[in-house]
C-alpha cells in the first residue's frame, strides 16, 4: 500500500501529527501495537500542558471534547529550595488564567484516537508490529509481522524512547542515566490545593504536587533509585504519610489514589532526529528529565511544527527530501536543547553536595523571586512552549 506518510506509533505525539495534518490531501497511515485505553479511578501518569500546547490540541479539534471535569488549571506555583529559598509563579501577576492545565495521559490519549478515527485521510492499523524496514531513494518500506508492506514518501518515528525507528534506521541516541527513578501517583487530600502546584527541591530529589480537580493531587517523586524502589514497595498509608511530610504537610493528611509506580529517568540526547525520508518526534527523538513538568509540551511542539512545515511545502516538493526535513531540525533544535541543558543543570545543581553550594543556590533562588523581569521572562518561556 501506497501512502504520503506513515506513522509509527499512536502515542500522544504522533496521534497529535497525524491530526495536524487532518485538512490536507495527504494520504497518511498510522501504525500501532494497541489501541489506548482509560483506566478505572484516575490515570497516574499525568502532564502538566502549557497553554501553548493546550491551544494546538484546541487547534487540530482535541481540547473541546476533553472532559472538563478531569482537568485541573494551574493558577499559581510555589517552589521551595533545599534551605530557605522560594520562587513563586503566578497567573494572575503574569495576566493570564492559567500558568498550565493538569490532564491525563490516557485523557489525551483516547481523544487523539477517537479524533484520528475520524479522520478520512488516515487508516489506522492496529494491532499492527513493523518488521522490517527499508529507505529506497524515492520511498521508505515498511514490512510488517503480517507479511503487508507500506510504501511512504515519509516515514515519522513517533514510538517512544525505545524508538524501533530509530534504532532500526541507525541514528544515535546517547543516554546518561541519572541514578534516579520518578515515582507517579495520586492522592486525596485533607485541604483544598487552590488551584496550586508545589515543588521541593530535597535532599532525597525533587517532589511535586499536581493538583487535579477536586481535592485531589498527582505527585512526581524523582528520586535515587534505591528510595524510589523502597517508597514504592511502602504500604498505603505509609506511602501518604511520607508523602505528606516531605511535602511539608501543605495539604494536610493524603489518601492514596492509585498505586505507586516508578520508572527509570535518564537524559537522551539524538544528534540527528532526522535523515533522508525520515523524522522523529516526541520520546523517540529526545528525553528531558520531568521535573520541567515539559516532556509532551516538546513533543506536541514537535507534532506542530513538523506538521506545519509539511503542510506549508509546495505541490512539486517532496517531503521526504533531506532538504525540507532539515528545516524541522533547525527549528526544534534549539529548544530542545535549552530545556535539557537546563533541566540537567537544575538536577545536578541540587544533587552535588558540594562545600558552600547549598547556600548559594537557596540564595539564587531567592534572588529570581525578587527579580521581576527574569521571573516574568520564566512565565513568559513557559507559556508559549
Amino acid at each position: 500500500m501506497k501512502y504520503d506518510i506513515v506513522i509509527v506509533g499512536g502515542g500522544l505525539a504522533g496521534l497529535a501529527f497525524a491530526c495536524a495534518l487532518k485538512e490536507s490531501r495527504l494520504k497518511i497511515a498510522l501504525v500501532e501495537g494497541r489501541a489506548p485505553s482509560r483506566p478505572e479511578g484516575w490515570d497516574a501518569r499525568i502532564y502538566a500542558i502549557s497553554p501553548a500546547n493546550a491551544r494546538f490540541l484546541a487547534d487540530i479539534g482535541v481540547w473541546k471534547h476533553l472532559d472538563a471535569g478531569r482537568m485541573a488549571p494551574v493558577r499559581a506555583m510555589e517552589v521551595y529550595g533545599d534551605g530557605d529559598s522560594r520562587l513563586d509563579f503566578s497567573a494572575y501577576q503574569s495576566g493570564v488564567p492559567e500558568l498550565a492545565w493538569i490532564l491525563e495521559s490516557s485523557l489525551m490519549a483516547q481523544e487523539l484516537w477517537e479524533n484520528v478515527k475520524r479522520q478520512g485521510n488516515v487508516d489506522i492499523l492496529c494491532p499492527a508490529t513493523p518488521r522490517e524496514l527499508e529507505f529506497r531513494a524515492d520511498a521508505t518500506l515498511l514490512h510488517l509481522e503480517d507479511g503487508s508492506s507500506l510504501s511512504a514518501r515519509l516515514l515519522v518515528g513517533a514510538d517512544g524512547r525505545e524508538s524501533w525507528v530509530r534504532n532500526r534506521a541507525g541514528l544515535a541516541a546517547h543516554y546518561s542515566p541519572y541514578g534516579e527513578k520518578g515515582l507517579v501517583a495520586n492522592f486525596s487530600t485533607e485541604k483544598p490545593h487552590g488551584d496550586i502546584a508545589y515543588q521541593w527541591f530535597r535532599d532525597d530529589g525533587v517532589l511535586a504536587y499536581l493538583p487535579l480537580p477536586g481535592n485531589r493531587i498527582s505527585i512526581v517523586w524523582s528520586t535515587p533509585d534505591t528510595h524510589a524502589d523502597a517508597l514504592a514497595a511502602l504500604p498505603a498509608e505509609e506511602l501518604c504519610a511520607r508523602v505528606a511530610a516531605a511535602g511539608n504537610h501543605t495539604l494536610g493528611q493524603l489518601e492514596l489514589l492509585t498505586p505507586a509506580a516508578a520508572f527509570a529517568l535518564k537524559l537522551m540526547r539524538v544528534p540527528e532526529p532526522t535523515a533522508p525520508r525520515l523524522a522523529l518526534i516526541g520520546d523517540a527523538a529526545h528525553g528531558i528529565h520531568p521535573l520541567s513538568g515539559h516532556g509532551i509540551n516538546l513533543g506536541y511542539r514537535d507534532a506542530k511544527t513538523l506538521a506545519e512545515i509539511i503542510a506549508a511545502a509546495a505541490p512539486w516538493q517532496d517531503i521526504g527530501d533531506a532538504r525540507l526535513l532539515a528545516r524541522y531540525r533547525r527549528a526544534r533544535k534549539e529548544e530542545v536543547m535549552l530545556l535539557q541543558t537546563t533541566t540537567d543543570g537544575l538536577r545536578r545543581l541540587f544533587r552535588e553536595d558540594l562545600p558552600g553550594l547549598k547556600p548559594l543556590r537557596n540564595l539564587g533562588l531567592n534572588l529570581v523571586n525578587r527579580l521581576g523581569p527574569v521571573k516574568s521572562a520564566l512565565v513568559r518561556y513557559a507559556l508559549e512552549s
